[in-house]
């Protein structure tokens, strides 16, 4: 894959947060440094970055929009249905024995829980 100072900001910007952000919230916070990129730049770096295995797709929140996360070392992941932020979850299934139990070799997986996050339960 080529570089570009655009994928490479979009791929350093994601590893530097925890926010699991969407691709609009990646766009204006690279829009300082880089005034010309286009929200569809985003987007196909953003996808070609999934596609690599840079970075994963949490998934849609309830506003029906992609979050990406530029962790991709195994964890899950809580979604707060209330306040719609997504945490981070260092717990995880024990990928090797499903591997054994299959009798395959899982290249990714996710986990997300769905609730009410401890501030929204205050």
């Amino acid at each position: 894959m080529k570089h570009s100072k655009q994928r490479d900001a979009v791929l350093e910007n994601l590893r530097g947060r925890y926010d699991h952000p969407t691709a609009e919230m990646v766009y204006n916070s690279l829009r300082e440094d880089f005034p010309h990129i286009s929200l569809g730049t985003v987007y196909r770096n953003l996808a070609l970055l999934c596609e690599v295995g840079d970075i994963i797709k949490v998934g849609t929140s309830d506003d029906g929009k992609e979050h990406y996360d530029g962790h991709t070392h195994p964890h899950s992941h809580f979604f707060c249905q209330y306040c719609k932020q997504i945490y981070d979850l260092d717990v995880f299934l024990d990928i090797k024995s499903i591997e054994d139990a299959l009798g395959a070799e899982i290249h990714y997986a996710s986990n997300t829980f769905y609730g009410k996050c401890r501030n929204c339960l205050e």
